[in-house]
């Protein structure tokens, strides 16, 4: 059964830094062959989309909102995706998610990915 668990969230103030963990089970290929994307969700907005980064070493796009504070990276070894942020804002509150997509180069469409995980709770306190 496909599994993504995602971790890291926390409560952290205005400037300081977290990093998501999302690990993947039970997948019959290596991760590395599925893009993968960041998405979060603020109470009260629509889900929105953070990052994506294609499969089989694939380049990563950010929204505009993160561009410059955030990184992806993929441990394939671990099958475990980062997300690292910096310079956090009280706009970054939210439920981050990561979710798969079987080769799908950089296209992380919201209502068209394969898998999802639960989600991790970041709020950034002013």
């Amino acid at each position: 059964q496909l599994q993504l668990v995602e971790s890291g969230g926390a409560l952290v103030q205005t400037g300081g830094s977290l990093r998501l963990s999302c690990e993947a089970s039970g997948f019959t290929l290596p991760l590395d062959y599925y893009t993968i994307g960041w998405f979060r969700q603020a109470p009260g907005k629509e889900r929105e989309g953070v990052s994506c980064t294609g499969h089989r070493g694939g380049s990563t796009n950010y929204a505009d909102s993160v561009k410059g504070r955030f990184t992806v990276s993929r441990v394939n070894a671990k099958n475990t995706v980062y997300l690292q942020m910096n310079s956090l804002k009280p706009e970054d509150t939210a439920i981050y998610y990561c979710a798969t997509k079987y080769y799908s180069g950089n296209h992380c469409p919201s209502d068209g990915m394969n898998s999802w995980g639960k989600g991790t709770l970041v709020t950034v306190s002013s």
